[in-house]
């Protein structure tokens, strides 16, 4: 039995559970961002049947009017180019107030997540219909990730600790299973990013998504998006500056509240983003929404940004090592650690005094992470890296996420110990739980996979 065909047995019975009502859309910023990244490909078919591919996914507006400018986009074969807009469902064109707002009288595609019972049609104030795309539900939650159905337990019951009894070498082959068909769905998603705005710049966005952790994965994937890599590069000298302005992080005044060493610092950051301020600020409704309480010091946003810094810095070098093939892990994450800066290595936020000891900007537990989400997954799609290599790489400490999946299929830390010591085996936990047990909603006393566990010992 394969894990796919697991998945199937489980989840393919029509009757097994009752459909669930929509689920709610993310924020619309997120929707955004994801659209951009082109986690939604690029071929789509219009509400009215025509053919649509996104050749340019264009860049996104600092001011009022259309989300995307100067995209491009061939319908039916016609090449067009112009804004394009998105919304959470079609109705929301008119609600906006887009119909009569001559901002979107060039508007050449307009992108929604929801249907309507009623019919909309998108018209400029015009009266030009512009083509209309809906993503479904079911790409929506590829592209996020999500589980399959919102199935799980809200109390214990007979699925709980599925695992607990399995023989090692049933746990074993199960959890190899999932680990390469988690890395399957990763390689794929990062694929439609690079195939949308190169490989570089789909190295770019995981850097960033990963030095956001949980707390600020959105924020940082908007602020490489919206301060490219190619731009950056270009912008050597003021990039630093770019960075930190794109992100909000910087206000004349900033310098004279400042420790007195980071003055001068922060006074260079801010006269070099007063030169190039006109050609990235975005309005304050675009702001870039950061969290930043409950942070760990060395996780604040600040340092995270000043990480981004320090890494395009040694971008040629980090790349050699990312795309390398047979990827080797232990030069990659060996090379971020030691990576410093003259600021950050000291600093925690734009403001504090300089620490008394040396933190490393890009720790080697993110380091890891960086890997196990997105370079081992493409190093084995593309034959840099077999599973046995894979196998071998251990992890020290359990992140949060994966002792909670461990908890819920073994029921102890104790019990499941043996397999959190291996990078793949945490894989593998958090595909296992996302695909049967993620969600506490209703009741799975019917739930078939217990029983279709049982085939794996």
């Amino acid at each position: 039995m394969s894990y796919g065909f697991l998945l199937e047995s489980v989840w393919h019975p029509p009757l097994a559970f009752a459909e669930t009502t929509m689920r709610a859309l993310p924020p619309e910023l997120e929707l955004q961002a994801l659209w951009f990244a082109g986690a939604f490909g690029r071929e789509f078919r219009s509400s009215c049947g025509k053919k649509v591919k996104v050749v340019q996914f264009g860049e996104w507006n600092r001011g009022e009017g259309p989300d995307f400018m100067h995209a491009a986009v061939e319908i039916d074969g016609e090449m067009r180019r112009g804004p394009l807009e998105l919304d959470p469902a079609p109705e929301a064109w008119e609600a906006h107030g887009h119909a009569v707002n001559p901002s979107f009288k060039d508007v050449i595609l307009h992108v929604v997540f929801q249907t309507s019972a009623r019919q909309y049609f998108t018209r400029t104030c015009e009266n030009r219909e512009v083509v209309q795309i809906v993503i479904s539900e079911a790409q929506l939650a590829d592209a996020l990730n999500r589980p399959m159905r919102e199935v799980a337990i809200a109390h214990p019951g007979r699925c709980v600790y599925p695992l607990k009894n399995i023989a090692s070498a049933g746990v074993e082959r199960l959890l190899r299973e999932a680990a390469v068909h988690r890395a399957q769905l990763k390689a794929s998603r990062w694929l439609k990013v690079a195939e949308a705005h190169g490989r570089d710049a789909a190295l770019f966005f995981s850097c960033a998504e990963t030095l956001g952790y949980g707390g600020n994965a959105l924020a940082m994937r908007l602020l490489a998006q919206r301060a490219p890599l190619d731009a950056m590069r270009v912008e050597a000298d003021s990039m630093e500056a770019v960075l930190f302005g794109v992100a909000g992080f910087l206000e004349p005044g900033l310098h004279e509240r400042a420790e007195p060493e980071a003055r001068d610092y922060l006074r260079n950051l801010w006269e070099q983003w007063w030169k190039c301020r006109s050609r990235y600020e975005f309005a304050g409704h675009r702001a870039i929404p950061w969290k930043t309480y409950g942070q760990r010091p060395a996780n604040h946003p600040h340092r995270r940004v000043g990480t981004l810094a320090a890494l395009i810095s040694a971008w040629p070098q980090f790349r050699k090592l990312a795309f390398a093939r047979p990827f080797e892990v232990k030069p990659m994450v060996d090379f971020l650690h030691a990576l410093e800066h003259p600021f950050w290595s000291r600093r925690h936020t734009l403001t504090s005094a300089a620490s008394a000891r040396q933190v490393a900007v890009f720790g080697r537990s993110q380091a890891m992470e960086l890997a196990a989400n997105h370079l081992i997954p493409l190093a084995m799609h593309e034959d840099g890296m077999d599973f046995r290599t894979y196998h071998k790489l251990r992890q020290s400490t359990p992140n949060d996420k994966v002792k909670r999946c461990s908890l819920r299929l073994f029921g102890s830390t104790k019990a499941a110990a043996p397999w959190l010591r291996r990078v793949c085996h945490h894989q593998a936990l958090l595909q296992v739980y996302q695909d049967f047990c993620l969600e506490d909603f209703s009741d799975c006393s019917n739930c078939p996979f217990p029983e279709q566990l049982q085939q794996w010992k």
